[in-house]
């Protein structure tokens, strides 16, 4: 769009936003606990779990974009992450879309709350992502492809806007989720929660396609490469 061509640092602020839902509501452990704690415990104790999932997913995106910093410094290596990007995307946005049945929790988290044994509602949430290296995966491909179709800029004025949206989107959710749950008093069933992940796969599809539509540009006209616009 013309507007972010103008503000990159606003692009980097609303992709992190959205990226910070997208993925909080991919239907997990944690959000199976804060339903749960939100329907028997109340608001405060789910919403608490889901901030302590928010405060662990920020540090897996920011060792993502970390992790991926030097990856952008010749032209043949863009490229290539731009392709990798769009594999990982579009695996992700199958793999959600598809999926025949939830993941109420996963071996390595298990072994990690049992090893830590956290007593706070905070802690619960932080330990649970801490041990899902999934979670970790999903952030260093979306900072690559964030990075890679300059959706964020390499610098970190404009990576640390996007971390930041990221906070904020994630903690949206789970203040909304805990509010409506705990408002209701009942947990969603698990057919809802299957759907909510279905719904994700298919938004990350539409964004496996929309790189691909980008790639398939950068090929077309090599010289109008992400690492050419960038300097906006």
């Amino acid at each position: 769009m013309e507007f972010f061509d103008h503000h990159p640092l606003i692009e980097a602020t609303v992709t992190g936003v959205i990226a910070g839902v997208l993925v909080s509501i991919l239907p997990g452990p944690i959000n199976i606990s804060v339903i749960h704690e939100g329907a028997s415990r109340g608001f405060l104790r789910a919403l608490m779990i889901g901030l302590g999932a928010v405060a662990m997913e920020t540090v897996y995106c920011a060792v993502g974009f970390a992790s991926i910093s030097s990856l952008f410094q010749s032209r043949m290596m863009h490229a290539a992450i731009e392709l990798i990007s769009f594999i990982l995307v579009l695996f992700l946005g199958l793999k959600y879309l598809i999926a025949p049945k939830l993941a109420k929790t996963s071996q390595s988290a298990d072994k990690i709350e049992h090893r830590l044994h956290p007593h706070t509602a905070f802690m619960i949430g932080f330990v649970r992502v801490l041990g899902n290296p999934s979670v970790l995966f999903v952030w260093i491909t979306l900072s690559a492809t964030f990075t890679a179709h300059g959706w964020v800029d390499p610098d970190w004025t404009s990576k640390s806007l996007c971390i930041g949206g990221v906070t904020v989107g994630a903690a949206l959710w789970f203040a909304v989720l805990s509010y409506s749950v705990s408002l209701g008093h009942q947990k969603l069933s698990d057919r809802v929660l299957l759907r909510l992940s279905h719904l994700c796969g298919a938004l990350l599809l539409v964004m496996a396609l929309i790189i691909g539509v980008r790639l398939v540009r950068v090929l077309a006209n090599p010289e109008r490469t992400p690492m050419n616009t960038q300097a906006r």
